[in-house]
């Protein structure tokens, strides 16, 4: 089933005659509306009447986080606030956080571009969709929410937290969609199962995770552990909330991007140049249609590739591959790049260890250490010392010759690891502290 069949299967060359009519409006609108955006335009010795084909759009410059911070609070929006009916926001913990205003109509596009991605993901009018996305300022929970009203479907606004309650719920409702962060299910795997509840007895046919990187092979894990098919979502706020791209169910290979609200780049992260199709880099989006807060190639810091191929649903929509991980969460070790998932996927080789795991990164010396803490199961942790250490090296030895970069692997016990409600803390970097 295709939601909005005829932007979803339209030809490329019709799809992008509306993207740059779109893209045209939406520079007019930022230029003349956004005095950042009139201000780096002139810089850049661009004006709107330039842009004439999708390549222009290379020559404008680049907006990244630290301008919306260095805007806030509502210095990047293009409407009136009397026109702005929601706002939402980073939780700033990394800096000034970054806020986004949505008029009446930039929600009703956001919740058609959500039921377009639920039913990507294998929800239709019929299913009861059990909503762990947090609500509030973060823009997961009320996307997914009003794009399951958009569709037609049950929606359960549970949020994240409160998790025993939420197994009850799963238990005596019987919803059959899950959306949440890909860790905070697999923490409610593990209490459902403290409380004597298996996700394989419960209702649910596909879950729909997103808002952090995950593996394959936790894709791998959160299906063998749930009974059910696991689809990536991706979105970000600064360029509308979830709905941005979804894989389909029936392919799992690639996220169909909403081409007709956003265009992609990718580029090289260090240098900014462009990069063609299949190439890996940073994923760079311009939003067409946003009225309050039109974004023009809004640096994401994602790393991931374009596939333009048509896919096996029937979707003409290019795909982006999984996202790897994201530049600013890329780890130096001694002149290696390192990714969380990289490390994810040695562990979820390991059937003895657990989906829980933390990167804790130091300073000794001159040198820089990486230590991989793990949870184990309890029948592997209650063996004798000398197996741990066998399997400690045995994935310090996986992990360097995958990654090229020597950790020392530490197996802890059950629970030790902290859970999130939210998005997984998989970094701490006490060279920061």
């Amino acid at each position: 089933m295709i939601y909005d069949i005829e932007y979803e299967t339209m030809p490329r060359e019709a799809m992008e005659s509306i993207q740059l009519r779109r893209l045209q409006v939406t520079v007019e609108r930022a230029w003349a509306t956004v005095p950042f955006y009139r201000k780096k335009f002139g810089e850049a010795g661009v004006r709107p009447s330039d842009i004439k084909t999708l390549d222009d759009l290379k020559r404008l410059p680049f907006t990244t986080k630290q301008d919306l911070r260095d805007n806030y609070p509502f210095g990047m929006f293009a409407v009136p606030m009397d026109n702005v009916v929601r706002i939402h926001a980073s939780s700033g913990t990394t800096g000034q956080p970054t806020v986004v205003g949505y008029t009446a109509r930039d929600v009703q596009t956001w919740a058609t571009l959500m039921a377009r991605a639920l039913v990507a993901g294998g929800a239709s009018q019929g299913d009861i969709i059990h909503n762990a996305y947090g609500y509030g300022l973060f823009t997961g929970g009320l996307g997914a929410h009003y794009g399951a009203e958009k569709l037609g479907a049950s929606v359960i606004p549970v949020s994240g937290g409160n998790t025993k309650r939420q197994i009850i719920i799963m238990r005596d409702f019987r919803p059959t969609i899950i959306t949440a962060t890909p860790s905070y299910t697999l923490h409610l795997a593990e209490v459902a199962e403290e409380m004597g509840v298996s996700f394989k007895d419960l209702s649910f046919r596909f879950g729909i995770f997103g808002a952090e990187p995950w593996s394959e092979k936790m894709r791998e894990e959160i299906q063998k552990k749930l009974g059910l098919k696991a689809v990536d979502i991706y979105g970000l706020s600064e360029i509308i909330g979830p709905g941005v791209a979804i894989e389909c169910h029936e392919a799992q290979k690639g996220l169909h991007i909403a081409e007709d609200h956003f265009i992609p780049e990718i580029i090289n992260p260090q240098t900014g140049e462009n990069l063609p199709c299949g190439d890996t880099g940073e994923i760079v989006f311009t939003s067409v249609t946003k009225e309050a807060f039109p974004i023009i190639r809004y640096r994401t810091r994602d790393i991931t590739s374009i596939n333009p191929e048509p896919c096996i649903c029937g979707r003409t929509l290019a795909r982006m591959s999984k996202v790897s991980g994201r530049t600013d969460d890329m780890l130096i070790i001694r002149g290696v790049n390192v990714f969380p998932s990289q490390i994810e996927s040695v562990l979820m080789e390991m059937e003895e260890v657990e989906p829980h795991y933390q990167l804790v990164v130091e300073r000794q010396g001159n040198l820089d250490t990486l230590t991989v803490m793990v949870e184990v199961g309890d029948l592997v942790f209650s063996d004798t010392v000398r197996p741990l250490q066998e399997m400690e090296q045995k994935i310090s030895k996986n992990i360097k010759e995958y990654i090229g970069v020597s950790a020392k692997v530490k197996l802890v016990e059950p629970k030790t690891i902290a859970r999130s409600e939210g998005k997984a803390v998989r970094v701490v970097d006490k060279r920061k502290l």
